[in-house]
């Protein structure tokens, strides 16, 4: 009787301690929204590019460093999080964005990663809002792995009265083969 109560915590271990190891990558950029001319209310057509987030390659992202690990180890990698944050100027809020998507990208291959809809009517208030992203269920291995790979960023609303400057914090769940 006690040997059967024992024999499904030994199994139960035993799979952990087969798992995988896991960290979490992070890679963070800021941006600036110009400010609309004159102060009043034009279209943002386009996102401004986020430049950190331009020719990434893992090899010297930190949090792999830290671990001792080559992106060339990586078995998967899913966004665990995805957050735009103002940083200034502190009582700007998100209402001036209605949209805003991220994409995954290397050589001629993109990937919708994450992305939000409706933003201004959220009602996500200054000082300093943060907005999470809905995230899409994508391995980004393929990308992790590749030469280098970028972030790009696509965004609609109305430029704001004053410029704005966005932090970007993406936070990757990174899985790492054990044997080559």
């Amino acid at each position: 009787m006690r040997l059967a109560s024992v024999l499904p915590v030994c199994a139960l271990l035993s799979l952990v301690a087969c798992a995988p190891p896991t960290f979490t990558a992070e890679v963070k950029g800021e941006t600036t929204v110009p400010a609309a001319p004159g102060g009043i209310g034009t279209l943002l057509e386009a996102f401004p590019a986020i430049g950190s987030f331009s020719s990434l390659d893992f090899d010297q992202n930190q949090d792999f460093q830290n671990q001792g690990v080559t992106k060339e180890q990586v078995s998967s990698a899913k966004l665990q999080s995805l957050q735009l944050k103002v940083l200034a100027p502190a009582d700007q809020d998100f209402s001036f964005l209605d949209t805003v998507e991220f994409y995954a990208k290397t050589g001629d291959r993109e990937v919708l990663v994450a992305s939000k809809h409706n933003i201004a009517s959220l009602g996500l208030k200054a000082p300093n809002p943060v907005l999470a992203l809905d995230l899409e269920d994508v391995d980004l291995q393929p990308f992790i792995t590749a030469p280098s790979m970028s972030i790009s960023v696509r965004g609609k609303g109305r430029m704001p009265s004053k410029e704005v400057r966005l932090l970007a914090d993406v936070k990757l769940d990174v899985q790492v083969r054990t044997f080559n």
